[in-house]
């Protein structure tokens, strides 16, 4: 049957409940509990003379019936947990029951009664009255087995949330970590502003924009790789402590890892540097961890995580010949890396710079391998445009990215707030850039005016939320964690028939 067939069969059942007395598609219902506070309330009490005193309104959409003559138990779900209802032919009446027997998979309705637990022990509510408030008029997938076409799950993303529990659960659990973020920073005296999603000069990182325009102003803007430059002019502006937890925007392709839109977390904060911020981060996802779990571990594409402190800190540099196997030699000399690099099929690897080179090789030799919580220390300047040089080694800059699970989650610096050398910084990348770095960075002249005011010594971080969703929730992709990733528009003609009712109120006699 297709949906078109499909969509007037469930319009005839709609006539003829209403055609029965039933009304349906009322503005409101109240309810007096939901699902998941009944079962909180009275999901341990067994003694049915005290359930029978306890009167609810509820409401959900039906994922099973089953009939015995006269009787009918229904279950329905909620949010994050289902119930059980029963209707009897002598409460209702033979009219309200009939059409409570026409009810099909997927309708939303809402109860009336009392509780009661029946002989297998299931918290359960015996009606008394109830309402269809929305009928569904096409069919659910495979009959709540769950959808398992991967593209319909992200198309219809409002069908996966209903077929699969646990995708539901998964954003519930998004939900918590947002939560858990903020307090956890809100409680260090962190403060979460906004800075704009628009800008007439982007930056923050090294990625392609997305252009917009603005028509009354005659400006063409972009939308925002990151916040950071403005979230650090609101350091010199002595706020101190900042956070922002918001979405960004890159021009680039789509990946497990990677959505042209995103979330992340950016905060800075003042008197700090990159050995304050890593002690920040280890501590608020080790205690995230622990508050989802209780316990600091997890597991990821079937290994065991742990999250106990310390977690592991060794350099860029080390990490390469540790566990990617180079020599000394071979980092040493650039033409063998560039070699090293065409081997590993890195695209351009012929233009690429010394400090770019590590970084692209390093990605494929060492990131996969980076299972348990590893900090990456001391990049070189040349592809970290906006972090001070390490006090030790000027040729490197005091910044980390943290790995786990394979997964690059979070990047940090102690801020470069020289506004000599940020200009002199941003002029090499203006040179990058004219020589097609597209990704390289754009000066910026009113932020490096905002240093002349004097940035203190600051250290910020950076989160990606969307792949520290997907390894706390163990999932493969990035579109898993996302409610409705970016797809290719596809053409899906609507199974309205030509003679189908104008609204839902001509439906019957």
């Amino acid at each position: 049957m297709s949906e078109a067939e499909f969509l007037v069969q469930r319009l005839e059942l709609l006539k003829q409940i209403r055609n029965r007395g039933i009304e349906f598609n009322p503005f409101r219902y109240d309810v007096t509990h939901t699902l998941e506070e009944l079962r909180e309330l009275y999901g341990g009490e067994t003694d049915n003379d005290v359930l029978n005193q306890v009167h609810v309104r509820i409401a959900g959409r039906i994922r099973s019936t089953r009939w015995h003559g006269r009787s009918c138990f229904a279950h329905l779900s909620g949010r994050e947990t289902s119930l059980q209802v029963y209707a009897r032919q002598d409460r209702l009446g033979k009219p309200a029951y009939k059409a409570f027997t026409s009810l099909d998979m997927g309708d939303v309705i809402g109860v009336e009664g009392t509780l009661f637990r029946t002989k297998t022990g299931e918290l359960t509510v015996l009606i008394e009255s109830w309402v269809l408030l929305a009928k569904c008029l096409l069919p659910l997938p495979e009959r709540w087995h769950g959808l398992t076409d991967i593209e319909m799950r992200y198309r219809r993303r409002y069908l996966d949330l209903i077929a699969n529990p646990d995708v539901r659960r998964l954003f519930i659990t998004r939900a918590k970590i947002l939560r858990f973020i903020r307090h956890f920073l809100d409680a260090r005296g962190f403060i979460e502003v906004e800075t704009p999603m628009m800008q007439p000069i982007y930056g923050g990182a090294l990625a392609r924009p997305f252009t917009t325009h603005h028509n009354a102003l005659d400006l063409d803007l972009y939308l925002r790789i990151a916040p950071e430059l403005y979230l650090k002019r609101l350091i010199v502006g002595n706020l101190e402590k900042v956070y922002e937890l918001n979405r960004c925007f890159r021009n680039e392709g789509i990946s497990p890892q990677h959505n042209p839109e995103f979330t992340s977390l950016e905060l800075y904060q003042a008197y700090a540097d990159y050995h304050d911020i890593m002690a920040l981060t280890e501590e608020l996802i080790t205690r995230l961890v622990v508050e989802l779990f209780g316990r600091p571990e997890i597991e990821y594409k079937g290994q065991r995580i742990q999250f106990t402190p310390p977690w592991r800190r060794i350099a860029l540099r080390a990490s390469l010949i540790e566990i990617g196997g180079l020599t000394e030699e071979q980092l040493e000399d650039e033409n063998k890396l560039r070699s090293i690099a065409k081997e590993l099929g890195i695209p351009t690897a012929e233009a690429l710079g010394y400090g770019k080179l590590l970084g692209e090789v390093f990605e494929r030799l060492v990131e996969p391998h980076l299972i348990q919580p590893t900090f990456i220390t001391d990049f070189p300047v040349e592809i970290s445009p906006l972090a001070r040089r390490k006090r030790d080694n000027p040729d490197l800059v005091e910044r980390f990215e943290l790995f786990i699970g394979g997964l690059e989650l979070a990047n940090a610096f102690s801020e470069l707030n020289d506004p000599f050398e940020q200009r002199h910084r941003f002029e090499s990348q203006a040179r990058q850039r004219a020589a097609g770095d597209e990704e390289a960075h754009v000066m910026d002249k009113d932020y490096v005016l905002s240093l002349l005011y004097g940035l203190p010594p600051t250290g910020g971080l950076g989160i990606g939320i969307d792949r520290l969703v997907m390894l706390l929730c163990d999932a493969r992709s990035i579109r898993e964690v996302i409610l409705f990733p970016l797809l290719r528009p596809i053409e899906e003609p609507l199974p309205i028939p030509e003679d189908a009712p104008n609204s839902l109120d001509e439906i019957g006699d």
